[in-house]
């Protein structure tokens, strides 16, 4: 499978994961099949982008922070009401202004010693800052700057990330001298901004793609040959650092029969196998993050930030109980965050052959969504197998890592559409016509057909997809470009 391996960086970037020679043969079969160019352009850079830069919205409640979100993207997709406290959860949605997308963070109002929810949706806020790649801070422009506003500046400064300055509800050239005496709170410019009717947001937002970068910045494989990073994530007391402090031949970080012992994600480099990794140690998920508080609350925040942070995600499961709803969500997150992915079911030395039939069952119905995972059966406390995570992890990353030539992937793609049509629907048969791999780390794939491709074919696709080209240990990203109803090009 080494052949359909190419490292990120051998290939220009500019049509995604194809080069040049391979960009022109595909867009001369997209004109033949009657694609617009720039439709086709589109949807590769959509598909191959990777992660988009990430611009997060702060303030005090009642700013108009949502309104300025829905004035961004261009739609009412934010909840607007005129009473503070409506947004609590940190909302992404996607954006773009002059040909540049982004990813727009809608959050709660930051309010300073506050309890309860409203010291959650504080923290949700300064999370959003934490993972941003810029900040547009909305202050009222009407009330003026507060010393909430103050508090705020104080942690912006402390985050070092660039700040764009939205002086909100400047309806008139009456309020622009409202909107000159922010220059006090020293972040630079104020834009006047009407969020509300739209006046301002243009020249506010060209401030804003100027602070983003392109791409936000990697945060792994930044030198050739460093070491890759390995998330180990679960449930409590599922023995993570226990793990950890095996693979390590020492005990690098405390474990305790309490549930809940580790706070901060802990980085440590060992070597295994002769190659030298960073493992990090997280804190237990025990439920939805927005149900928690309290130090619980900022560790699943940090877990979720070193999951992102890392390549692969190890996570532990306990084979001596049965696979809970909480096992699942940290699976999916895993897989949302596009990570390769090995399981590791420990304590096995302690399970029966009861339990073990048990377990079989459970995996195949409750951990569906990753049987292309790789599988070690570990126990952290004796060692047992844990030769077997490194070739786990390698496979995995080498599986996040791989691309399908255009070439090869057009000739399996006819092969299936030929033995495998889609159904008829309607008294139509929509039929892929061709695709290609626009990105890895992980795989993502766009497809051009002549019409809708329903999301259990899709499946299928991607399940054949796995058994011609390995993929192993690592989710799929597949997008359906379907051709406009205009005929083919004469």
């Amino acid at each position: 499978m080494n052949d359909q391996i190419q490292p990120e960086g051998s290939a220009e970037h500019e049509h995604g994961a194809l080069g040049d020679a391979e960009y022109a043969e595909f867009m001369e079969l997209a004109a033949e099949e009657g694609f617009d160019p720039e439709d086709v352009e589109g949807a590769i850079g959509e598909a191959g982008h990777g992660p988009l830069p990430v611009l997060a919205v702060i303030g005090r409640p009642n700013v108009g922070k949502s309104t300025l979100v829905n004035r961004i993207i261009g739609r009412r997709e934010a909840v607007v009401e005129d009473r503070p406290g409506v947004t609590r959860d940190r909302v992404t949605y996607e954006a773009e202004w002059a040909g540049r997308r982004f990813k727009l963070v809608d959050t709660g109002g930051w309010e300073q010693d506050v309890l309860g929810i409203d010291a959650s949706v504080a923290a949700q806020a300064e999370y959003a800052i934490e993972a941003a790649d810029a900040v547009v801070f909305v202050v009222d422009a009407t009330v003026g700057a507060t010393d909430t506003d103050e508090a705020v500046v104080r942690l912006l400064r402390k985050s070092g990330k660039p700040v764009v300055l939205c002086a909100n509800k400047v309806d008139g050239q009456s309020g622009e001298a409202d909107a000159t005496a922010l220059w006090a709170l020293g972040l630079g410019e104020p834009y006047p901004v009407s969020a509300l009717h739209g006046r301002g947001t243009g020249d506010m937002l060209d401030a804003v793609l100027e602070a983003l970068p392109e791409a936000p910045a990697t945060t792994f494989g930044l030198t050739v040959g460093g070491p890759r990073r390995i998330a180990l994530i679960g449930r409590p007391n599922v023995g993570k650092s226990s793990l950890l402090n095996k693979v390590a031949n020492e005990d690098r970080v405390v474990v305790n029969e309490i549930a809940g012992t580790t706070r901060d994600p802990v980085d440590e480099l060992i070597e295994l196998g002769g190659v030298v990794w960073k493992f990090v140690d997280t804190a237990g998920i025990r439920k939805r993050v927005h149900l928690q508080q309290g130090a619980d609350y900022y560790a699943s925040l940090r877990t979720a930030a070193a999951v992102e942070k890392a390549e692969v995600a190890v996570i532990l499961i306990d084979a001596s109980e049965s696979i809970s709803v909480q096992d699942q969500r940290i699976v999916t997150m895993a897989v949302e965050a596009g990570r390769a992915i090995v399981v590791a079911y420990n304590k096995w030395d302690t399970l029966d052959e009861e339990r073990r039939y048990y377990l079989e069952r459970e995996i195949e119905t409750e951990l569906l969504q990753v049987a292309w995972a790789p599988r070690v059966n570990v126990s952290a406390e004796t060692g047992r197998h844990m030769e077997k995570l490194v070739p786990a992890i390698e496979a995995a990353l080498a599986g996040w890592e791989t691309r399908v030539p255009t070439g090869r992937l057009n000739a399996f793609l006819g092969e299936l559409v030929a033995a495998h049509p889609h159904p008829i629907r309607g008294g139509k048969q929509p039929r892929i016509l061709f695709g290609t791999q626009a990105g890895t780390k992980p795989p993502r794939f766009v497809l051009f057909s002549s019409g809708f491709i329903e999301h259990g074919y899709r499946r299928f696709v991607e399940r054949r997809l796995r058994e011609e080209f390995g993929f192993e240990g690592t989710p799929i990203h597949i997008s359906v470009r379907v051709r406009e109803k205009r005929g083919r090009k004469k």
